[in-house]
């Protein structure tokens, strides 16, 4: 832990290149791996971002096919649209390449080709589902049941979605086959090739459990449950089309694991960049192999047993790697108080957004770390992502840089004034600046980026409190030279905000230096009350943020119902038949038709409407409870479905209901009143 590295590589989770980027990946693993990037780039220290799209797996195959492409047209879309979304956030990669590389594809295969060369690898032939019709090997995505642990249906045969948990297709309760949900499922035997997890055992549990105490709770204890286990032997070959083909005689129709080939694209990613440009970045070995370069792995907590446990026995095998020193995953971020699905659309898509709040980035980036779900799984609402652009940057952070900047436009045209004599009030503001650089040191170097964002506000917070309580522009009337000094000490204050934000808001912390005009700015300045020399020239200032209004925040809310409602029509499924009767009890019931003759709300009763009935004898009053699916106006002359032979039924106010009308309920809740083709003779029986 005290170990003093020469550099440090980071990586964060390569994205599978079958969808957007949504705001669950970005507050897992992409916001928080850039406030660090950006942090040790601050501190001049060397440091080098790997980011890629994971192109191969089952995921792609099964877009394909939904589709009607080829996998390699899903990868080439979606690896684009992510890449750009990354750069339009300020995801701030040395290098985001891809899987489908030649680069990665032949630096996977040497990377497999000396493990089995070394015999690292296992050779085991075993019995595998297989769709029973077609023959062909189902891959763990494509075989889905219930979880053995949370028992939720449609997990699938590696990972269960609703828990998290790592699994086997043999452990699944009734595994069905996804492809062909017609198919049944078969086993046959198949030869592939295992890493034997159980021999690095004992390595694994003095490397984690012995040396890496420091890490996470979350990433600690599910490495430990494992590793309470006997590990059992992991293929990292499968028999599909899509992948690198597995380099070895007899392997036909068979590829590389995907998470055995994605990891490995850091490494070859690190590759392509350094032979482009190895005058600044000098070789990939020195980012993988050194010993004094301290690796950093950015995931999400599902990612946890590949990072911690399978990519290092890899890594391990081969001889000549690095082991990661800290893998900080975050939990989930649900939506809505729902859990993200991209299945279901049920997510805030990072392309759509940047469309949708146009300048932005930084807005989200904020409201994704403030609940950044680093200890347990949090929660993304479009009312609190509202509150807390309002209430936060705009109200504490943008009020404060605004005040002091237009005041400073207003009694000094622009210019930094001189600072006088201090009082102890403006002594305590400066001191809580001081500090700042080692509070936020403390906990960005532990990975606490919540509250060290939460850090940075509070001096937000100072600052505009300091202002408020000198109220420098009804000073400025009896004590000109005090103004000076409380806006001097004020600016300074915006300045080191400037820096303090830099890893969090890197869009706004720029737009405040070029307000500012102030070209220098390092990590060793923060806390200092000279970074604006006096008699600076300031721009001209400029509202930090703006507010976000109650319609485009509906506008997002409207969209997600919409989402909400597509998928229940989509999964609908009727009620199953009630139990059989004889044809003798339907003909007890007397169904007949009748004109709607006057309808009316009933006082007091939401759900009630009061109907006056033709039936073809005499009128009849019905009372029925569809208030809030129909207005009165939408029924008068229409002719309904009634039950004529029900006993009357008196309400509390009074009213007496004298049959039943008929309405179909849609799986939404909204009821739907029977109605005919043509129009009958009021009484007619319904045979």
């Amino acid at each position: 832990m005290n170990k003093q590295f020469k550099r440090t590589t980071v990586t964060s989770a390569l994205p599978y290149a079958n969808g957007p980027v949504h705001i669950g990946h970005l507050a897992g693993v992409y916001v928080p791996a850039d406030i660090y990037v950006r942090y040790l780039r601050l501190k001049k220290e060397d440091v080098l971002f790997v980011g890629g799209s994971d192109e191969h797996g089952v995921p792609v195959t099964i877009r394909a096919k939904k589709e009607g492409c080829t996998p390699q047209d899903v990868v080439d879309r979606y690896h684009n649209l992510i890449k750009k979304s990354f750069e339009e956030f300020g995801i701030s990669f040395d290098v985001y390449s891809r899987t489908t590389s030649n680069v990665h594809h032949q630096f996977a295969s040497d990377f497999f080709r000396k493990l089995y060369d070394g015999g690292k690898l296992k050779e085991i032939t075993e019995e595998q589902f297989c769709d029973e019709v077609t023959g062909e090997f189902l891959t763990d995505r494509n075989i889905v049941g219930e979880c053995p642990r949370c028992h939720a249906q449609g997990a699938y045969g590696d990972q269960c979605e609703k828990c998290g948990a790592t699994l086997s297709p043999d452990e699944l309760i009734n595994p069905t086959n996804k492809n062909n949900s017609g198919h049944g499922l078969v086993k046959r035997p198949t030869k592939n090739w295992y890493l034997p997890l159980g021999d690095y055992q004992k390595w694994l549990k003095e490397w984690i459990l012995d040396g890496h105490k420091e890490w996470r709770t979350n990433v600690y204890g599910q490495c430990k449950s494992w590793l309470d286990m006997d590990l059992q032997p992991r293929a990292m070959t499968r028999d599909l089309d899509w992948g690198i083909p597995v380099p070895v005689e007899g392997a036909d129709g068979k590829v590389l694991y995907v998470w055995f080939d994605a990891p490995i694209g850091y490494i070859s990613n690190t590759k392509e960049l350094c032979d482009k440009n190895p005058e600044r970045w000098g070789t990939w070995q020195q980012w993988w192999q050194d010993n004094d370069t301290r690796l950093i792995h950015f995931i999400g907590k599902d990612n946890i047993v590949f990072h911690c446990l399978i990519f290092p026995v890899m890594m391990e095998a081969h001889g000549q790697y690095i082991m990661p020193d800290n893998v900080p995953a975050n939990e989930f971020l649900n939506l809505e108080n729902d859990k993200i699905s991209t299945s279901r659309n049920w997510a805030v898509w990072l392309n759509e957004y940047l469309v949708d709040f146009p300048g932005k980035q930084d807005v989200l980036r904020y409201v994704l770390t403030a609940n950044a779900p680093e200890t347990k799984d949090n929660n993304f609402t479009w009312s609190d992502f509202q509150a807390r652009n309002n209430n936060e940057l705009v109200a504490v952070y943008g009020n404060f840089v605004n005040r002091a900047l237009q005041l400073t436009k207003k009694y000094y045209n622009r210019l930094v004034p001189a600072c006088g004599e201090l009082t102890d009030y403006d002594k305590d503001t400066l001191k809580a600046f001081a500090d700042v650089k080692g509070e936020l040191e403390k906990l960005l170097d532990a990975f606490k980026f919540r509250e060290a964002q939460k850090e940075a506000m509070n001096l937000a917070r100072i600052g505009n409190k300091y202002l408020a309580d000198c109220e420098p522009w009804k000073v400025i009337k009896t004590d000109a030279a005090r103004v000076k000094t409380i806006l001097h000490i004020a600016l300074q204050l915006v300045a080191n905000l400037s820096i303090a934000f830099e890893p969090f808001l890197p869009f706004s912390s720029e737009k405040l230096r070029q307000m500012l005009y102030m070209d220098s700015f390092e990590w060793n300045q923060l806390g200092k009350t000279d970074l604006l020399p006096v008699g600076h020239q300031l721009a001209e200032p400029e509202l930090l943020f703006e507010k976000i209004e109650d319609e485009a925040i509906q506008a997002q809310l409207n969209r997600l119902e919409n989402i909400k409602k597509a998928n229940e029509e989509a999964n609908y499924v009727a009620n199953p038949i009630k139990p059989t009767i004889a044809f003798e009890d339907f003909e007890k019931l007397d169904i007949r038709v009748g004109t709607v003759l006057e309808c009316q709300r009933v006082p007091k009763m939401k759900k009630l409407l009061q109907f006056r009935i033709a039936d073809g004898l005499q009128d009849r009053t019905i009372v029925s409870g569809i208030a809030e699916h129909y207005s009165p106006e939408e029924l008068v002359g229409k002719q309904v479905l009634f039950i004529a032979n029900l006993a009357p039924r008196t309400f509390k106010n009074g009213l007496v209901s004298e049959g039943m009308i008929l309405s179909a309920e849609n799986h939404d809740g909204k009821l739907s009143v029977t109605s005919l083709l043509r129009e009958v003779k009021p009484g007619s029986e319904v045979k």
